[in-house]
Order: structure tokens, then sequence, then C-alpha cells
């Protein structure tokens, strides 16, 4: 059983940068063991949250707790616990996979060749590269070194670590190997998998946050959250010169182009009016929602969010 002990705890956090951006205000969070996904479109605090949790920068103000430890003051007792896989990270093109995990490792506090062998091989094969672990990685496709990133996170065998927007760019294939690498990380340690990808935290993560402007929108289960929207999501499709009037009449959370047409998702308590019909609510459907200040704290609505 899980206790509080295992948690990270985010209390207050808050930043504002030199050029006066605030990019968090007041962030709270409760992370359990386990698979926990960040969601919010580029620029909305996701990745400063996360450098801050990596010990890599400082807020204004607030406290982050992993377990025991403070993590604004403690960063070398956390950075021994820590796993961190940035949205974009270096690695020498000319190296091998192999080689250059051993280095790592070495950095890391393994200095025994024996154990560091060990080490090695058994992080490649977990992450599925041991049969490529020769190739250079320079050679290796974008999946493989989202998974090569995951080994050198896991030297340590981290209880905290932290993925950020790992599966941008990667063809589905490969997407489907990571998220399933992921998920078996999930079962022993806190795994925080920060993304704007909705379909990433509705097929992993038992627990998500949604952030926008620095803020948290909502925090929940994601199946409880697309459960409580039942009843509240509309569907009607129309012309795309209709969309202004009908955003302007009902609360348009999203649109996508269909055979020429748009076809509206609107949130409402009640049918909203004739051509719409009941929808069946998705994880999507939440965090529009959440965006447009349906759901959660409330805030300005945006445009209607439109995806092809």
């Amino acid at each position: 059983m899980n206790t509080s002990r295992d948690c990270l705890r985010i209390r207050n956090i808050s930043k504002t940068y030199a050029n006066g951006v605030r990019a968090l205000t007041d962030v709270n969070l409760t992370i359990p063991p386990g698979l926990f996904g960040l969601l919010g479109p580029n620029g909305a605090g996701k990745s400063t949250l996360m450098r801050m949790i990596a010990t890599l920068q400082d807020p204004d103000g607030g406290t982050i707790e992993l377990g025991e430890l403070d993590v604004l003051r403690q960063k070398e007792e956390v950075r021994k616990t820590l796993g961190y896989l940035p949205q974009e990270f270096g690695v020498y093109k000319n190296a091998s996979a192999e080689s250059l995990l051993d280095h790592f490792a070495v950095l890391k506090g393994v200095l025994s060749p024996r154990a560091r062998k060990e080490v090695v091989e058994a992080l490649l094969r977990q992450t599925n590269l041991w049969e490529v672990r020769k190739q250079k990685l320079g050679g290796y496709s974008g999946g493989m070194r989202q998974r090569f990133g995951v080994a050198v996170a896991l030297l340590g065998n981290p209880k905290l670590l932290i993925v950020d927007e790992p599966t941008a760019g990667l063809d589905p294939a490969e997407r489907v190997r990571f998220l399933n690498l992921l998920s078996e990380l999930g079962e022993n340690s806190v795994v925080i998998l920060s993304t704007h990808i909705v379909e990433d935290v509705s097929e992993l993560c038992t627990r998500m946050a949604i952030i926008d402007q620095g803020k948290i929108l909502l925090e929940a289960e994601p199946l409880g959250a697309v459960d409580d929207l039942r009843g509240r999501i509309w569907r009607r499709v129309i012309a795309k010169e209709e969309l202004p009037a009908v955003a302007q009449a009902h609360a348009v959370i999203s649109t996508k182009l269909l055979a020429g047409r748009t076809v509206v998702r609107v949130y409402s308590d009640t049918a909203p009016g004739p051509g719409f019909e009941p929808a069946e609510p998705n994880l999507e459907d939440v965090y529009f929602s959440a965006l447009a200040g349906q759901i959660g704290r409330r805030r300005e609505r945006p445009e209607p969010e439109v995806t092809a």
C-alpha cells in the first residue's frame, strides 16, 4: 500500500521570470506512485514545473517534497533518487548505446566494472536496445533515442522519474513501444509524464492534472473525470460558416473537420437546442472543457480549439 511518504507533494509553487512572464501561480499537487499525467498546451508551465522538481530551477516561493526529502533544500540527495528525461537531450552520435551508458553509470557512482556491466545490460534489455547496443547513437531512430534516454534516467533505480514531452515526433509504432515501457516503470516509482498529447495520458495514467497559463485547472483520475462529463457533451455537424454563431450561442469546446463540414462539441448541462445529439465523452473533452473553464477552476474562455 502506498503511503504519504511515497508521494511527491507540491505546495504553493510560483515562478515569475525576469521579463515579467508569470510561469506558475500557486501550484498544488500530490502525486502518488504510479503514472501521473501533467497535461497542458505548449507554454502552459509544464516544463518549468518539471525543471523545479528535477532540482534544475528554483521557484519564487512554495515547497516541494519527495517522501521525507525537501527537494528545494536537499538537491544532492534528491538527485540520487531522480531520473529525468527532458524534452530535448543531446547524445554523442559516434558513441554506441553500450559505451555511453557505461560512461553515465560511472558518473552515477557505479564504479565496479562487473556491477556496471550488469547494470548496463539490464537497462539495455529493459529498454529493448540490447540487440542494437553496438550501433552508433547517431543512427538511432527517434523512438530508440528516447528509450536510450530512459535507460540513462533509470540509472540508480530512481524513486522519481520525470519525462517531458516524450512521444513528440515519434511514429505510431515507436510511441506504443515507449508508452509500454513507461507503463512498466510506473509499477515501482513515481513517474510524471508531462505532455500536450491527450492520448498519452488517457492510455497510461491513473491520475492526472491539467495546467494552463501556469495554473492547475483540474486534478483527477482520468476515468472519473470522463465519467463526470456524461450527459454534458453534445455534438452537431454544421457548415463552416455557421461556427461563429454557434460559438456565440453555446460553450463550444472543440471542433473537427469532417468531409468538408465541421463537427462541433459543446458543453451543456441540458440539451443545447435543435440539431444537437448527446456524445460519449472522452478525455479530450475533459481537457478542452477544463481549458474553456467549464470544469475545474474558472477562467476566461479561449477560442474553440480546431483539430484536423
